[in-house]
């Protein structure tokens, strides 16, 4: 059976793959290992492959791991729902946020964000295709939600996340993802840096190098089958 290590090297080696034929740099395409449901011996081993970055969408499940991990230099990202009451915990522990769609969770977080922190990294996400079962700001909403963001103490703007809708043909999972680069571009001809898009995933990560992902998550590759 593949281990961590190995599989975290297949799948490195697949993102350099797909930046070398988008004739982008290999480096700059991070790897968000995702790790929900996986324990920490997974993460640790991954850690001691190298790898840094790890997402949870629970806070609860999360917590726990930071714990069980500190000491090891890692890069906590929440990628899931945050919900009003979880927001500390988030503003306490995490280094990123991907998952902010309403000014109102931004500013808590920027309240609860300790001052000996650095500013907590976050980036807004946007439902590209209108689905009604999940999360994101309408794109007519960003460049405003961006723009209020961005002027929050103890945040940091960094850029757009979408999870797009599946789709299996390779040029119709680029629209999506051009759609949310043209989007941040947009945004920073409006005077708000940006410098991350956050999208693709292992179905689809090729397309959203091919237009420009500086992070792409993946978990079960990397892990395995997720543990209950």
């Amino acid at each position: 059976m593949i281990g961590v290590t190995e599989n975290l090297k297949l799948v490195k080696d697949l993102l350099a793959r797909a930046a070398r034929d988008a004739g982008r740099d290999a480096a700059a395409v991070r790897l968000l290992a995702v790790s929900k449901r996986q324990p920490p011996e997974r993460i640790l081993e991954a850690a001691v492959a190298g790898q840094r970055d790890f997402g949870e969408n629970v806070v609860q499940e999360a917590l726990p791991k930071i714990e069980r991990t500190a000491g090891n230099d890692l890069v906590w990202h929440f990628i899931g729902r945050l919900q009003r009451n979880k927001t500390r915990a988030v503003a306490e522990r995490f280094d990123w946020v991907h998952s902010i769609d309403r000014l109102q969770v931004a500013e808590r977080l920027s309240r609860q964000r300790p001052d000996d922190l650095a500013p907590l990294n976050v980036c807004l996400q946007v439902d590209l295709d209108d689905e009604p079962a999940k999360d994101g700001a309408a794109p007519v909403d960003v460049p405003g939600l961006a723009r209020s963001v961005s002027e929050l103490p103890r945040l940091r703007l960094r850029g757009l996340m979408c999870i797009p809708a599946v789709r299996d043909d390779f040029e119709a999972q680029r629209k999506p993802f051009r759609v949310l680069r043209e989007l941040a571009d947009f945004i920073r001809n409006e005077g708000i840096e940006l410098d991350t898009l956050s999208m693709g995933m292992s179905g689809d990560y090729r397309a959203a190098v091919f237009e420009g992902a500086t992070i792409v998550r993946i978990g079960t590759a990397i892990f395995g089958e997720r543990t209950a």
